[in-house]
């Protein structure tokens, strides 16, 4: 299964913007993705509500995880991106 690194790039971290819109971009997304803290139990990339629940801040690292390499790469680039802006 395809795992990719992402540095969390909003200023505010995973919040409900941030979250929100990548929830709907993997909402989307013929694939099931994952994201996750080092070490924690991933979840479902296409809720918003679970992101939030990661806690993720600007600078920490998540792992997207998921069954479709590109789909992987897409949420990945999401998360590295300011979505507040």
């Amino acid at each position: 299964m395809p795992t990719l690194t992402a540095v969390v790039g909003s200023a505010d971290g995973l919040h409900a913007r941030p979250a929100g819109l990548i929830a709907d971009a993997a909402d989307e997304l013929d694939a099931d993705v994952t994201i996750g803290l080092p070490g924690d139990e991933p979840v479902d990339a296409a809720s918003a509500l679970l992101i939030m629940t990661l806690g993720a801040g600007k600078g920490d690292t998540v792992e997207v995880t998921g069954d479709d390499e590109a789909a992987v790469a897409a949420i990945a680039a999401l998360v590295e991106k300011d979505l507040d802006a």
